[in-house]
């Protein structure tokens, strides 16, 4: 038992400074040991705000407070999260890579023209190229047979079209 919370101890001294203050300020449930209760275990900071992350709102007052972290700070803690491999000990938010992924599943690439049925308005000659292209496929297709249709009608008949 000793020698894991001695290689706890070693894991979140490996950590980069930022990481080791936002976990002493906000420890994860899951990293508390064990008996524990989790209400006992809050800090002053988990008190004032339960998620650093997220509004909250006064009791008295009713009026929102901003979070503790700002979005910016918010994705450098993920980020540096993430390569450390503690990613899922923070407490949830919108820049968490779960998240992201959710989102950009849900609503795609958000680019007109991307989704299913869509099309992009273009220009004309944008517009018209596909059929353009396929007139023009048909034609060299059919080429040879043209060919030899004009060789069989001769030079002095060229101006009669072959039907």
């Amino acid at each position: 038992m000793a020698s894991i919370s001695q290689k706890h101890i070693q894991l979140a001294l490996s950590l980069p400074p930022r990481l080791r203050t936002f976990f002493a300020r906000y420890p994860a449930a899951t990293i508390l040991p064990e008996g524990t209760a989790p209400e006992s275990a809050k800090t002053p900071y988990q008190e004032e705000a339960p998620n650093p992350f997220l509004s909250t709102k006064h009791p008295v007052t009713g009026r929102w407070h901003d979070p503790k972290y700002s979005l910016r700070r918010q994705a450098e803690l993920v980020k540096l999260a993430r390569t450390h491999g503690v990613e899922e000990l923070l407490p949830f938010t919108t820049k968490g890579t779960e998240e992201r992924i959710r989102k950009r599943v849900e609503l795609g690439l958000r680019v007109k023209g991307t989704g299913v049925g869509e099309k992009v308005k273009g220009h004309k000659h944008e517009r018209h190229l596909v059929a353009k292209m396929e007139k023009r496929r048909k034609a060299m297709l059919d080429m040879p047979d043209l060919i030899r249709e004009w060789k069989k009608v001769g030079k002095r008949n060229w101006t009669r079209w072959p039907k």
